[in-house]
């Protein structure tokens, strides 16, 4: 059990004693024993009062001074004087509010570990004539292994057996796959797109790439700035005017009572409950809206980010090949020659011919049965359909077969990263199906809307060639273009942006993940991203649109005010309350109901951010 989860069932067993000391005192008083129900207040409170004085001193050793010293004094000052009732119910308030937010960071945890899947936790590894199923840490440099089709690769190595056909999106931002022969490197952390091949490794796993990436998602979690809980910098000003204010009320008056009224009216509830009610609220309607954030401290910064980094595979761009531009021979139209094209690729398991499987199926167009299939793993196929001879493939793989005639025409120019299909029907060259990532459709205005939510600096941050990048990006109202960057490069374009204000970082590939963690708030594409970028991230867009980012945004801003207002106006009725209780108008029980309505007034108020 960790220590969160206990440090939790510890919060609810002292609010549950609460309520119920409470409840056997008032027995106790109505049956005539008023001695027995001041006993029962006072021992319900004690409990209460040693934790938080436990926790006062792990954080004045942190050096930081919260709301909890408020609390302590006014049930230490009301245990003094015989006040017990009062302590107790500031003891319920305050274990109350530390439940509450408890759960709120609970909450916005519990689905993470669904995210996790991704991440390779072994391999299947050659010996002796046979495979076996072995844990990462167990391979060695030299070992063989079998990398399945879906196989995400365990460790750096080269192919040893077949054509490797990898996605390496995740890892390097490019989204169409890359192939590699016999003796070529391959990284750990990308996905076999293709058929099963053998890799030698070359590295163990705590030494390849993947493992770097993670190295590099611990040390930028470790060396984030600490966000400050909105209540907490609060909490000295609020401190200071309780004392004096209290201190003020003996001395002139000479009746301790009233200095133990005051600091039980000053008990900071309206900050400790409506802080994390407005908190919880924004927290859940993000959810309903499939945005996982984690934590009230995320939200807090959110709602002041300023600087905006985003990453451009799969973030920026849809991360999926798609068909952009058909170029055909006069004998045949674009469908007939997708048509044929994906009917013949039915046959392959390669992504590029799925992809065209998947455009003739959204285009609803008849597909064949193919007949007399033969592959050649990461170059192209031949078959029949319908009667013709069909030939799909590179431009290289259709050409050796076909010859070099109406290549220069049909596989001229093409905008930087797309990639070139060539179709050849009956021994000849009947077109191109020039495919290519694409920007999501309403970037520009999502980048016009970010900045209307006060987003003033937005930088593309992409591991990308630069002519990509440019390519891409063109029209687009960005500050900065900044391509070919490593995980590490990336977290200092974070760094340096930080000088604008708290930076936002969107991304989703394993080569996010630094970057991600380094942020102020790193907010991952969970929905289609890797795992790692989804663990390293503060938010999680659980649906596949990146526009999400826009009421993730105005739900923090809002809820964040609304616990502003909360706070402000909580504050101040306490202050009222605190004057009159200085005066000698109030005393500690009723200091302390009083204390109960203001929070009551509070905490409907944040209740707001659950609303639109």
């Amino acid at each position: 059990m960790s220590l969160l989860t206990v440090l939790q069932r510890v919060r609810l067993w002292l609010a549950l004693l609460v309520v119920a000391g409470l409840a056997a005192g008032f027995v106790a008083r109505l049956g005539g024993h008023a001695g027995a129900a001041q006993t029962i207040w006072a021992a319900v409170t004690v409990p209460v009062l040693v934790t938080l004085l436990a926790e006062i001193v792990v954080t004045l050793r942190q050096g930081e001074v919260g709301l909890d010293i408020v609390a302590a004094l006014s049930m230490s000052a009301a245990l003094l004087v015989g006040e017990a009732l009062a302590a107790a119910i500031v003891a319920l308030m305050y274990a109350g509010g530390q439940l509450l937010e408890g759960f709120a960071e609970r909450r916005a945890r519990r689905d993470m570990t669904t995210l996790l899947s991704r991440v390779p936790r072994s391999a299947m590894r050659h010996r002796d004539g046979r495979l076996e199923e072995v844990p990462l840490e167990l391979i060695l440099p030299g070992d063989r292994l079998l990398i399945r089709r879906g196989d995400v690769i365990p460790v750096d190595g080269r192919v040893a057996e077949g054509v490797a056909v990898l996605d390496q999106s995740a890892l390097t931002g490019e989204s169409l796959p890359v192939k590699r022969a016999v003796g070529e490197a391959v990284l750990s952390g990308g996905t076999n797109a293709g058929d099963a091949f053998d890799l030698v490794a070359v590295h163990r796993a705590e030494e390849s790439t993947y493992a770097g990436v993670v190295r590099l998602v611990e040390a930028a979690q470790a060396s984030r700035a600490p966000m400050a809980r909105l209540a907490d910098r609060y909490a000295l000003v609020f401190l200071g005017v309780t004392v004096v204010l209290a201190g003020a009320a003996w001395w002139l008056s000479g009746d301790v009572i009233r200095a133990v009224a005051v600091l039980v009216v000053a008990t900071p509830c309206p900050l400790i409950l409506a802080v994390p009610v407005a908190i919880v609220s924004g927290l859940s309607r993000a959810a309903k809206q499939g945005i996982l954030i984690k934590g009230g401290k995320v939200i807090e910064t959110l709602a002041r980010v300023r600087a905006l980094v985003i990453d451009k595979t799969g973030t920026l761009t849809v991360g999926q090949a798609r068909i952009v531009e058909t170029r055909t021979a006069d004998s045949i139209d674009d469908d007939e020659l997708l048509r044929l094209a994906a009917s013949l690729d039915q046959a392959s398991k390669h992504i590029i011919g799925q992809t065209l499987v998947s455009e003739a199926r959204a285009r609803n167009l008849g597909l064949a049965l193919p007949t007399e299939v033969a592959e050649t793993p990461g170059e192209g196929l031949v078959g029949r359909v319908e009667g013709h001879a069909v030939i799909v493939g590179g431009l290289h793989f259709v050409a050796s077969k076909v010859g070099d005639a109406g290549m220069t025409l049909l596989g001229g120019d093409r905008k930087p990263g797309a990639l070139a299909v060539a179709v050849a029907i009956d021994g000849q060259l009947a077109g191109v199906l020039v495919l290519s990532d694409e920007l999501r459709a309403g970037t520009e205005q999502l980048l016009t809307n970010l900045r209307g939510l006060g987003i003033e600096r937005i930088v593309l941050a992409t591991g990308d060639r630069r002519d990509v990048a440019r390519f891409i990006t063109a029209g687009l109202s960005l500050n900065s273009v900044r391509s070919e960057l490593t995980p590490d490069q990336k977290i200092l374009v974070v760094l340096a942006e930080r000088k604008y204000g708290p930076v936002m970082m969107v991304g989703d590939g394993i080569n996010d993940a630094p970057a991600l963690a380094a942020a102020d708030v790193g907010v991952a594409m969970g929905a289609k991203g890797a795992a790692a970028s989804a663990e390293a991230a503060d938010v999680v867009l659980l649906v596949d649109h990146l526009d999400r980012i826009l009421p993730a945004i105005a739900i923090a801003r809002r809820s964040r005010a609304i616990a502003v207002q909360s706070v402000v106006a909580g504050m101040g009725l306490s202050i009222v309350a605190m004057l009159a209780a200085a005066a000698g108008y109030l005393v500690p029980v009723e200091g302390a109901l009083l204390q109960e309505v203001i929070d009551v007034a509070v905490i409907f108020n944040a209740l707001r951010a659950l609303r639109g």
